[in-house]
């Protein structure tokens, strides 16, 4: 059957509901808040009079906010990715990421403007002999120097042509230096540092680098070890799925005290070999359970290759549970599921247990060949008995920029109101490559769906 977008309905707002106002929420305000303190510290220390009192006073002044700036945004950054778990689960992983890049970007640009400045400050002052000495031998310079050109590599890293010429692991790691840049740039700041001197800025900017290295030794070390220790998580068995896909079964003691949702993901470090200090997000692949726990492996990398052959008995470290894509954030008594390929895990989990009628939920799964479809057997079943609509679509991907493989229909956003024409009236759940994740989305929205009732989430790096 096909329809116009004309005649599609828009979504029934009296039934949405609202996630209640939380804590972590305040998040953002006092994040903005830093950023304003900020500036009034470098107000307080006379740093506007300084613009209008002569060139290189001004160069210097706006020299030294930049790189005040910078530091808040970075140490913003650093907050943002601690895992703590009520920021985590009030705003879900993919919104974290995506404004730990945008400050990211915004920190790396303050940071070369702070080292230009100050460059061209000293060289309008005593020339070369002025700029040797403000990245080399003035007190602690060399430090930050050295910092500075840790965090210029993390960011050259991250942009995504060069990710996708990384391993995940070796990206990983690279990443990590991100922190020792901001520890080697902060002695500088305390000791040529105007704006730390007073008792307001010491206490400020104390508090904030104390509270980020807090966050992290608690939540990014601490509460992921004790977690570990505590469920006493091991391998229990190893299965192929598909070629190049592998099911690892992990269990445990009490893992009902993890809270853990369908749809949510954990950083694994399965011990006993080479790089096991490297975690991995997978995501949970089928309904939790008190004494185990599933996730399925895309076979890509050095860490998944491990997976792979892994020994009953191994014991895992984990990290989590994370992610917001679960059945806690309908609104609509239907859902539409999409997948393409390795996506299809967090679709199979949901399906499982979450709450819904016969005929209310729908799901799409995109994949390139039946041979390496997952878990067609497992959603079969589920569709028996729980009246899910599946709509398998097998074949290669398109020339063009679609979400449906060759084949299908030539426009995107008429195939999805063919298969689903209520979706504007559903919950819509998607996941796989990120380029296919937007392309589902654009299609989605031109379908009628509000931003609001798409969860996605992305399994690229």
């Amino acid at each position: 059957m096909s329809m116009t977008l004309t005649n599609l309905s828009r979504p029934n707002r009296s039934r949405a509901r609202r996630r209640p106002f939380g804590w972590a929420d305040l998040l953002g305000p006092l994040g903005i808040g830093t950023v304003v303190a900020v500036v009034f510290l470098w107000l307080h220390n006379q740093g506007l009079a300084s613009v209008y009192s002569g060139t290189d006073r001004a160069i210097g002044s706006l020299g030294l906010l930049t790189g005040l700036l910078s530091s808040d945004l970075m140490l913003l950054q650093v907050f943002l990715l601690a895992r703590i778990p009520l920021v985590e689960r009030a705003w879900g992983h993919d919104v974290l990421v995506h404004r730990h890049r945008l400050l990211g970007l915004w920190s790396f640009w303050l940071m070369l403007a702070h080292v230009a400045l100050y460059a061209v400050e000293r060289w309008g002052r005593d020339g070369w002999a002025a700029v040797l000495a403000v990245f080399i031998t003035d007190s602690w310079m060399l430090f930050a120097t050295a910092g500075t050109l840790l965090i210029i590599g993390v960011v050259v890293t991250s942009i995504r042509w060069a990710r996708r010429r990384l391993r995940y692991e070796s990206w990983h790691l690279l990443h990590l230096y991100a922190y020792l840049g901001i520890g080697f740039a902060f002695p500088h700041q305390l000791a040529d540092g105007a704006d730390f001197h007073g008792p307001i800025a010491l206490l400020f900017w104390w508090t904030l680098y104390l509270t980020a290295l807090a966050a992290i030794l608690t939540f990014r070390i601490g509460l992921p070890a004790w977690r570990s220790w505590y469920h006493r998580l091991r391998v229990a068995g190893v299965r192929t799925e598909a070629p190049g896909v592998v099911s690892v079964v992990v269990q445990g003691r009490r893992l009902d005290k993890l809270r853990t949702r369908s749809g949510q993901f954990f950083t694994w470090r399965f011990l006993g070999g080479p790089g096991w200090t490297r975690g991995h997000p997978y995501t949970v692949s089928a309904a939790p359970k008190p004494d185990h726990l599933r996730v399925t492996i895309q076979v890509v990398g050095d860490g998944s290759t491990r997976a792979a052959q892994l020994r009953p008995g191994t014991r895992v470290l984990v990290e989590g549970p994370y992610g917001t894509m679960t059945a806690q954030q309908r609104t609509h008594p239907r859902m539409l599921l999409i997948a393409a390929g390795v996506g299809i895990t967090p679709m199979r989990a949901l399906l499982e247990d979450t709450p819904y009628a016969p005929g209310d939920a729908t799901l799409i799964y995109r994949f390139r060949r039946r041979e390496h479809a997952i878990f067609i057997n497992e959603l079969n079943a589920i569709a028996d008995r729980r009246g899910v609509d599946l709509f398998y679509l097998p074949g290669s991907r398109r020339a063009d920029d679609s979400w449906q493989p060759a084949g299908g229909h030539r426009d995107d956003t008429p195939a999805l109101i063919d298969l689903v024409p209520d979706l504007a009236d559903r919950d819509i759940y998607v996941c796989g490559p990120p380029a296919w994740n937007t392309t589902v989305r654009a299609a989605l929205h031109r379908a009628g769906a509000h931003p609001t009732q798409i969860h996605s989430e992305d399994f690229g790096w």
